[in-house]
């Protein structure tokens, strides 16, 4: 099997040595292994990705010395990809209209004394799940606008056998997608969520070897999920360390002075980039 592996940023600002780190363990560990290297651009999120961002980041992958193979894959042109996806999991009636706001799940969270945390912080206390059909369907006909959002109870019992993945610094790992609860796969202005778009693009694209942070590794467990639902392969995985600053900190692309553009301009080497970064 050819090794495939990706780097995906968000043109949400600009590349910060971080992201080198993420971009050069992906490239890296492809030419290692004789295997090809994609970059994917998650500009799902109109809200925030700009064009000026994508060039920038083209720029600086250009300049560490990084080639990827043509066309990148941009979320925003394959919209029909996801809604196939929502489309085979409502088939499969795992996935439900949640009506709730943000404010409203934020006021039963506080008015329960035990409410379930996951990951992320407390999880959906699933108050949409119990509505009726009748009840959906009319207020999905009034336009009320919802999230969908993946039923895990049910989805799990939909599934046989254990789900496992392996993760190349953990081993074989059982997945949990509970600790989640019910994930937002899709809302009206995002047409799919993280989880759902990532899993749909890495089987897309043939990606055989997932790199990403370890912060990313529990997402994992919900990316298992909805690859045994939509019946895709499974990559093998390698969550890396995490680049933190003097204070213990993640970089952050509003921390200019570890910008790859300012590094650059600043006399700053690729050589030196990955010196710094450990690779």
């Amino acid at each position: 099997m050819i090794l495939v592996t990706r780097f995906a940023p968000s043109p949400t600002g600009p590349l910060h040595i971080g992201h080198a780190f993420a971009a050069l363990f992906a490239f890296d560990a492809a030419r290692a292994a004789g295997g090809r290297f994609l970059l994917r651009i998650e500009d799902i999120d109109a809200s925030r990705c700009r064009p000026e961002f994508e060039a920038a980041i083209l720029e600086d992958l250009h300049w560490l010395g990084l080639r990827w193979e043509e066309p990148v894959r941009r979320q925003s042109d394959h919209f029909a990809d996801y809604r196939a996806a929502l489309a085979r999991l409502e088939a499969l009636g795992v996935l439900y209209p949640c009506f709730c706001t943000r404010a409203d799940i934020q006021r039963e969270i506080a008015a329960s004394p035990a409410a379930p945390h996951g990951p992320d912080g407390p999880l959906y206390p699933g108050t949409c799940r119990h509505l009726g059909t009748a009840e959906r369907q009319r207020r999905t006909n009034s336009g009320e606008a919802y999230a969908l959002r993946l039923d895990v109870t049910r989805a799990m019992a939909s599934v046989t056998g254990p789900l496992t993945f392996h993760d190349d610094g953990h081993g074989t790992i059982v997945a949990d997608p509970a600790q989640f609860g019910d994930v937002v796969l899709a809302r009206k202005e995002t047409p799919a969520s993280y989880h759902l778009s990532v899993t749909v693009d890495d089987h897309l694209q043939g990606v055989t070897l997932v790199t990403r942070g370890h912060d990313l590794l529990p997402a994992t467990h919900v990316h298992r999920l909805l690859q045994a639902l939509l019946g895709h392969d499974v990559p093998a995985y390698r969550h890396h360390r995490l680049l933190l600053d003097e204070n213990g900190q993640r970089f952050a692309k509003r921390n200019r002075s570890v910008t790859l553009q300012s590094l650059r301009e600043s006399g700053v080497t690729p050589a030196e980039i990955r010196r710094r970064i450990g690779l």
